[in-house]
């Protein structure tokens, strides 16, 4: 409770003064701390370069948690490098994006560094950012596009792709961003150790100059305080003030759209961001990087000139311009092609990888992945696209189940009938986004 209160003081001198720079921090790294953050963590996570798992740690977790603390105080921690691993990107297979898993150790300093970096940043932070932080989430996002599209005067959508965001943070200017709120030579050294300390694959360390690895636990916090200072603050303090109309920037980490009520100001914008970007090191995908009408207004006079609006993708959901029961204009929310195709994917390995599992075993499972599935996309206009989802898993799992034999009588008459074949179905969990 102690270190909590602690944690919670430094929040509100934050707080008060946006000018402060913590001088005194690393004294709340204690054991104390340290085991109180280790309770907050997800301890199933895979092994670092040391190969040691959590279930390892955990059985001296006193004495280790001593040992890291000591270790601290005489200036002695040295951050391994991380290992890494790449995992297919959503929606496409022949790219992959590297995750850094590191140490079990490292991974319990890094989140307590991150609790207090967190602590401190959060009075920062803008209002248009959702991602990675405490009491929001992804859902809110798309609640405050969809209240600017349609109480606001939006007409103009920017939609924004930046290309490797995570793999190309420059790590000179990353280390003056937190310098500007943290003097604290314990905790920027730390920082500093981690950005250096490089990835690990087969067997060969590579460290560069810029990057920080998905998968460790400071670089959500890290990578939040990089477009706090590249985009947010510029976009709120320097951008807007030349806008003629409404301008609303809403951003989760690195997938950001801005909504414009004139066109010369989303132009501008257009402009603007591309060497915005180039200047911190950053790029943007030109592909994926587009200005379209859309909106209420947008909506009309597309409809008077005989135009057809055009859709983005924002979140895993595809957006259109619609209308509801009443006839009024609203914004239509649709699971994008590539959150679906992800999704199936992954239904169909785990069919392939479990095809003589018994029926009810497989039922349970895929009805746990359809749920989660549910929980995140079953937002209103979302129900047909769901229930094509329930239905092209339930195809997988009628094929997977006939290929255990030649002579099989699993035809639909007969699987509709039986109750280890059903499948929950869905509804809308989330009215008010």
């Amino acid at each position: 409770m102690r270190v909590t209160t602690e944690l919670a003081g430094i929040a509100i001198k934050a707080k008060a003064d946006s000018k402060c720079r913590c001088t005194s921090l690393a004294h709340i790294l204690t054991p104390a701390f340290l085991k109180e953050t280790w309770q907050q963590m997800n301890r199933r996570g895979a092994s670092g370069v040391d190969g040691e798992t959590c279930a390892q740690f955990e059985r001296d977790l006193d004495g280790r948690v001593v040992q890291l603390w000591e270790r601290l105080k005489a200036g002695q921690y040295q951050a391994p490098p991380v290992r890494r691993v790449d995992i297919p990107k959503p929606g496409d297979t022949s790219d992959t994006r590297p995750l850094g898993i590191p140490t079990v150790e490292d991974r319990l300093l890094q989140r307590a560094v991150a609790r207090i970096l967190s602590a401190i940043y959060e009075q920062d932070f803008r209002e248009c950012s959702y991602g990675y932080r405490p009491g929001r989430n992804p859902h809110q996002a798309l609640r405050a596009l969809r209240v600017s599209l349609i109480r606001g005067k939006g007409q103009y959508v920017h939609e924004t792709d930046i290309r490797g965001y995570f793999t190309h943070i420059n790590h000179a200017w990353l280390r003056k961003m937190v310098a500007h709120r943290i003097a604290d030579p314990v905790i920027l050294r730390l920082v500093g150790k981690w950005l250096r300390a490089g990835v690990m694959q087969d067997g060969v360390v590579v460290r560069t100059k810029e990057g920080v690895s998905q998968g460790n636990p400071i670089s959500p916090v890290l990578a939040n305080v990089y477009l706090h200072y590249v985009l947010d603050l510029w976009f709120e303090r320097r951008f807007m003030r030349k806008c003629r109309g409404e301008a609303h920037l809403i951003r989760f980490v690195d997938d950001f759209v801005a909504v414009f009520q004139y066109q010369a100001d989303a132009n501008a914008f257009d402009r603007e961001l591309a060497g915005r970007m180039r200047e911190f090191g950053l790029e943007l995908k030109p592909e994926k990087t587009r200005l379209l009408r859309f909106g209420r207004f947008a909506r009309e006079r597309a409809a008077a000139c005989g135009e057809e609006l055009g859709t983005f993708e924002f979140l895993g959901f595809k957006h259109v311009c619609g209308m509801d029961r009443k006839g009024k204009f609203a914004v239509v929310r649709i699971p994008a092609h590539d959150s679906c195709r992800k999704f199936l994917d992954h239904t169909h390995e785990w069919l392939k990888r479990h095809t003589h599992l018994p029926r009810r075993f497989q039922q349970a499972q895929l009805a746990t992945m359809l749920r989660g599935f549910y929980q995140y996309f079953a937002l209103y206009h979302c129900e047909r696209r769901l229930d094509w989802i329930r239905h092209e898993v339930q195809l997988q799992w009628v094929r997977t189940l006939r290929r255990r034999s030649q002579r099989h009588r699993l035809f639909w008459s007969y699987l509709k009938s039986r109750s280890w074949f059903e499948l929950p179905s869905p509804k809308t969990l989330h009215p008010t986004v």
